[in-house]
């Protein structure tokens, strides 16, 4: 029975662990909280109590197949290499590492693909190259299988334009519910269920790609998203703000600080082609209809 580790058992890497036990993994993961690690037992989850910088135990390490990392660098680095010793990761064994779009930095509404430059215009940009050139580092002298999982803005369930134009979010408080207009930008954005098949059709590749971006067939200015998203809950638009004058948290503002279209042609072969949500109609349209029941 195959087992994975998950270091940072949040929004995406949950249901994907969820969807592993169901598949017959044998899955172990990371909190902070005892809380949490009841939650955990519940799903079938086998939690560890862990807080950097502290290790793990080696035999935990030597025992797994599938490393999963969903945790965010600090300045330090990232802190699940300072709780794996590379000595220990069984050689052969894979790791996906859930990094983000933002190590590309700027191309001025270009199309790229995983193949392009990557100078990050951003702290969290940098934070996240210096991560996976660690993680490569550490793949290369431990014979591991490595694929940098790069996503774009991740929505889906409780996390999307529908719920921060009904207020109360960590999006809506930080200024993501307003209809911030900044000429020419663009974003792709990622449905959470299309994170979890891409991960899915990873987990015990043989051949996985080193990087794949994980984003959406439509790139789109983020206004057109509100307004999408209000037209489903059958309200008007909030009215239009420059982005200069626009009332964003800092890292809210942080977003607009690059603009490009990411290729995911990776990620559809994958799939075997396709997208469960291939654009945010689809994604917000889906979430409105699972409100409904």
């Amino acid at each position: 029975m195959p087992r994975a580790g998950i270091l940072g058992i949040g929004y995406s890497a949950m249901p994907f662990a969820e969807q592993l036990v169901a598949d017959g993994w044998t899955v172990w993961a990371t909190t902070r909280r005892e809380d949490k690690a009841s939650s955990l037992r519940s799903f079938g989850i086998e939690p560890h109590l862990w807080t950097a910088p502290d290790p793990l135990p080696p035999s935990l390490i030597q025992k797994t197949d599938l490393f999963v990392i969903s945790l965010a660098p600090t300045d330090d680095g990232c802190p699940a290499l300072m709780a794996i010793s590379e000595e220990e990761v069984p050689r052969g064994s894979q790791c996906l590492y859930l990094s983000s779009s933002g190590v590309y930095g700027d191309y001025d509404g270009a199309w790229i693909d995983e193949d392009a430059l990557c100078v990050p215009t951003t702290g969290r940009g940098r934070r996240r190259l210096a991560a996976e050139r660690a993680w490569q580092g550490v793949a290369e002298r431990a014979g591991m299988q490595l694929t940098l999982c790069r996503l774009a803005g991740i929505y889906g369930p409780g996390r999307n334009a529908l719920a921060s134009l009904r207020g109360g979010t960590r999006g809506a408080r930080s200024g993501l519910s307003q209809r911030v207009i900044k000429s020419g930008q663009i974003f792709n954005r990622i449905h959470r269920d299309d994170i979890v098949a891409g991960l899915l059709a990873l987990a015990g590749h043989e051949r996985a790609p080193l990087i794949v971006n994980f984003a959406d067939d439509f790139p789109s200015p983020p206004q057109d998203v509100i307004t999408y998203a209000a037209s489903l809950l059958g309200i008007s638009p909030p009215p239009a703000v420059p982005f200069d004058e626009a009332d964003l948290s800092p890292m809210a503002r942080s977003f607009y600080a690059d603009n490009k279209r990411l290729r995911n042609n990776r990620l559809k072969s994958l799939l075997g082609g396709a997208l469960r949500y291939p654009t945010y109609r689809e994604g917000l349209s889906s979430l409105v209809q699972m409100e409904k029941g």
